[in-house]
């Protein structure tokens, strides 16, 4: 260890209580004080040469930077309180429950579907599901748009009153 490393470890031992209060009082943590008050140690043995016309300046200059830079990272820190709000709100997912029931009514609708006249089912999959046009589901069963309009709506009655009924036994 050359001599000023030994003038700065003197200047920091001589400090360093007045340093952990100073953060202490900053951070409202004893153990981030600690934390601080060691890589205001590292800074300052890293940087000796500067410090070595004025360590205890020179620290506590390092400690107030320190400081700052640990409050603006407080600041995008959560709360417990905010923490506990999080945590607190529902989950919009089914839980597993919902999830197998929601599957067994699926498969009872394609049941359902299944049970339509062809023409029916073929034109409430693709009005429904396959998402076209009414217009040219018409034009591919060469009927008016009037007719595909009530053909889905047929269907999805069936489809309604069957399912109530499935679901009552």
């Amino acid at each position: 260890m050359s001599e000023y490393d030994d003038e700065l470890v003197a200047a920091f031992s001589r400090h360093q209580s007045r340093l952990k209060r100073y953060f202490t009082g900053k951070t409202r943590s004893y153990h981030d004080a600690e934390d601080l008050a060691q890589e205001a140690w590292i800074k300052l043995a890293r940087n000796g040469a500067a410090a070595l016309a004025a360590p205890v300046p020179y620290l506590m200059r390092i400690a107030r930077t320190l400081a700052v830079d640990h409050s603006r990272g407080r600041k995008h820190r959560l709360t417990p309180h905010e923490i506990d709000d999080l945590l607190s709100v529902p989950d919009p997912r089914p839980g597993p429950e919902r999830q197998i029931e929601d599957r067994d009514q699926i498969h009872c609708l394609r049941r359902v579907i299944d049970e339509l006249p062809e023409r029916q089912r073929k034109m409430l999959i693709a009005a429904r599901i396959e998402q076209r046009r009414h217009a040219d589901i018409a034009r591919e069963f060469d009927v008016s748009v009037r007719t595909v309009e009530m053909e889905i709506r047929k269907a999805i009655d069936y489809c309604s009153s069957r399912l109530a009924t499935l679901n009552r036994a």
